[in-house]
């Protein structure tokens, strides 16, 4: 099994308010927004969401979401290299972080499968998994 497509894209800022006036202008309206800097945006027309996270630690990414029906059923013809195993977090979902072929970043999320323990993440709510914050590997809530 592969992915189901985009779902979304993270989109990291020095300033929430001003990035989310940004995507405001585009036609994106807000679906939810935390009390720490960040906000899930879609369009009324629909396509991707944009989650707007305001970081100040290290450079800032932008990279795909895409959804994956079922995480123990995702086998690519091309195995990934993961920077990050499928992981429950605490907005839901399992996350898993692979790297494209230029190293960049590309989120992967999937329900949560029976048992799963979205409280075991490593995150809690402030976009840091644990990795050391230099390589892109962040996670994020997307909403």
């Amino acid at each position: 099994m592969t992915t189901d497509g985009i779902e979304g894209f993270l989109v990291e800022t020095r300033n929430y308010g001003a990035t989310a006036a940004f995507w405001k202008s585009l036609g994106f309206e807000s679906v939810l927004e935390t009390d720490h800097g960040s906000g899930h945006w879609s369009h009324p027309a629909g396509g991707p969401y944009v989650f707007i996270v305001e970081q100040h630690e290290r450079e800032l990414a932008t990279h795909p979401v895409l959804k994956v029906a079922d995480a123990e059923a995702f086998a690519p013809a091309r195995a990934p290299e993961f920077a990050q195993q499928f992981t429950p977090t605490h907005w839901g979902v399992e996350q898993a972080l692979v790297r494209d072929p230029d190293g960049r970043i590309v989120a992967l999320e999937s329900p949560l499968r029976d048992g799963s323990d979205s409280n075991r993440s490593n995150g809690t709510n402030d976009g840091n998994d644990g990795n050391d914050g230099n390589d892109g590997t962040e996670g994020h809530h997307h909403g």
